[in-house]
C-alpha cells in the first residue's frame, strides 16, 4: 500500500477528495496546513487503486500543486482483501523513477562501468568465476536497456535517447577496457569464463528472453532486489569485456561470437521487456500519449524481432561452420 499525499490550493481539497473515493481509495483525510493559502491531503491506496487514482489527480491538477508517493510499511487494520493487496505491482510513475535512474549518463554510471570492467576482465583473465559473478553485479548495463523499453512503452522519447547514450558509452568503455586488457595482459585460452562468453547458441536465446522478462516483473512488482539475480543470469559485462579482450589480442573469430553473444543478450532483453511492459498494461496517462506509444510500440517490436530473427540466422550458421 502507498500514501497519496497531495499539496494544493486550500479550496481544491473537496474536488481532489471526490476524485479519489471516486477513484477507489481506501481513505482519505486532510493533511497539516501550509500556509494560508494551501493545504495537503492524504489519500491510502492498494496497488489496484494507486494507478487510477494518480491518474485522475493528475488530471484534475495539470502543472499546478504537487503529488508524492510515500510507502507505507504496514497498516492496521488488515484490509480483507490481503492477497491483491500482496500481488499488486508499481505504478507508472515508481517504474519511472526506479529505471530512470538507472539510464542517466552521469560520473556514477560511467566508475560502476569503469570498475566492473576492470574487475570483469580480471575475473575472467584468471578464470575466477566468484569475480565474474562480483562483476556482473556492480555493472548497471542492464539499466539504460530497461530505460529503452519503458520509453518506447510510454513514447517518452526523452528516455529513450537518453537510454540509448548512456547504453552506448557504457558498452564503448567496457569495449576499451577490454581491448587494453587484451593488448597488455597475456589471454589464457585454457580459462573456461573467458572461453564460455566465446559461445553461443539458441539456448542463450531463452535465457536472455526470460531473464529479460524477469528483470521487469520483478520492478512491476516492487521487487527490485530480484534484479541482482537478472544481472547475474543475462550478464552483459562479460561478453562486452570478453569481445574487447579478444579485439585487442587479435583474435577476431573470438571477438565476433562473443560480439555476438553479446548483441543476443542485448536485443532478447529488450524485447522481453518490452512485451512484459505491454502485458502489464504499463501505458501512458493521456489519449495523445496513447497513440505516439502505440506507434513507437510496434516500431519497437518489429525491430527487436527482426533483429533475433537475424541472430538466430547468424547462431545457425555459426554452429554448423563451426
Amino acid at each position: 500500500m502507498r500514501i497519496i499525499e497531495v499539496i494544493t490550493e486550500h479550496h481544491r481539497l473537496g474536488e481532489l477528495t471526490a476524485i479519489a473515493r471516486d477513484q477507489g481509495a481506501t481513505d482519505v483525510w486532510p493533511g497539516p496546513q501550509d500556509d494560508e493559502s494551501r493545504r495537503s491531503l492524504r489519500i491510502l491506496v492498494t496497488p489496484k487503486t494507486r494507478q487510477p487514482v494518480l491518474d485522475g489527480l493528475q488530471a484534475a491538477m495539470g502543472e499546478q500543486g504537487r503529488i508524492l508517493l510515500l510507502p507505507v510499511d504496514a497498516s492496521l487494520p488488515r484490509e480483507e482483501d490481503e492477497e491483491e493487496i500482496l500481488s499488486g505491482g508499481a505504478s507508472r510513475e515508481e517504474l519511472y523513477d526506479q529505471i530512470d535512474r538507472g539510464s542517466r549518463l552521469d560520473r556514477d554510471y560511467l566508475g560502476l562501468v569503469f570498475l566492473s570492467a576492470i574487475v570483469a576482465s580480471i575475473g575472467l583473465v584468471e578464470d575466477n568465476v566468484a569475480i565474474v559473478v562480483g562483476a556482473m553485479v556492480i555493472a548497471p548495463l542492464l539499466g539504460p536497456n530497461l530505460g529503452l523499453a519503458l520509453g518506447t512503452s510510454l513514447g517518452d522519447r526523452e528516455l529513450i535517447l537518453r537510454s540509448l547514450r548512456t547504453n552506448a558509452a557504457g558498452l564503448s568503455m567496457a569495449t576499451g577496457i577490454g581491448i587494453a586488457f587484451g593488448l597488455f595482459w597475456g589471454l589464457d585460452y585454457e580459462s573456461k569464463e573467458l572461453m564460455t562468453r566465446t559461445v553461443v547458441g539458441l539456448d542463450s536465446i531463452i535465457l536472455a528472453l526470460a531473464s529479460g522478462a524477469a528483470a521487469v516483473l520483478s520492478l512491476t512488482n516492487g521487487l527490485p532486489t530480484a534484479l541482482v539475480g537478472v544481472m547475474v543470469a543475462v550478464a552483459l559485462m562479460p561478453p562486452v569485456a570478453t569481445m574487447g579482450m579478444m579485439l585487442g589480442a587479435g583474435r577476431w573469430d573470438l571477438a565476433l561470437t562473443a560480439g555476438l553473444l553479446l548483441a543476443v543478450n542485448i536485443v532478447c532483453v529488450n524485447l522481453s521487456a518490452k512485451l512484459v511492459f505491454l502485458f502489464k498494461g504499463v501505458k501512458p496517462r493521456t489519449w495523445l500519449e496513447k497513440r505516439q506509444a502505440s506507434q513507437s510500440m510496434r516500431v519497437y517490436i518489429l525491430f527487436w524481432v527482426v533483429a533475433l530473427m537475424i541472430l538466430a540466422a547468424a547462431i545457425v550458421l555459426d554452429n554448423l561452420s563451426g
